[in-house]
C-alpha cells in the first residue's frame, strides 16, 4: 500500500503542502485530492506542493496534479511545484507538463512568484 505524508503550513498567505512518500493509484492520490480540495474549500487557492520527499510518482498522480491545479486555478488561485526529484522532473518533461507547471528549487523564490 502506497504511503503519502501531507503536512501543511503557512508562509504568509501561501499555504505549504510538505509531500513525503508516494503519489499513486490508490490512497496516496485521494490523500492529495482531499488535501488540496479542502484547502481550496477554505478559499486558501495559493498552494506551494513541496515534492522533495516524494519517491514516486506513477500516472495516477500525475492525473492528479494536473487535476488539482485545474480546481485551484478555476477558483482563481495558483498551484506550484517545489523541489522536484530528477526523476519527477524527467518525467515532467516527457509528458511536456513542466510547461504548465510552475516549478522552483527553491523555496523563497517560489514563495515570491506568489506576490
Amino acid at each position: 500500500m502506497a504511503e503519502l505524508d501531507v503536512k501543511e503550513r503557512q508562509a504568509g498567505d501561501v499555504t505549504i503542502l510538505d509531500l513525503s512518500g508516494e503519489v499513486r493509484i490508490g490512497d496516496s492520490s485521494v490523500q492529495l485530492r482531499e488535501s488540496v480540495r479542502k484547502l481550496a474549500d477554505q478559499g486558501k487557492v495559493k498552494l506551494l506542493l513541496n515534492l522533495a520527499g516524494v519517491k514516486y510518482i506513477d500516472s495516477t498522480g500525475i492525473g492528479e496534479l494536473i487535476a488539482r491545479y485545474t480546481t485551484v486555478k478555476r477558483q482563481g488561485g495558483q498551484l506550484k511545484l517545489l523541489n522536484l526529484t530528477d526523476k519527477i522532473q524527467n518525467l515532467l518533461v516527457i509528458t511536456k507538463l513542466l510547461t504548465v507547471f510552475d516549478a522552483y528549487d527553491n523555496e523563497a523564490e517560489a514563495l515570491k512568484s506568489f506576490e
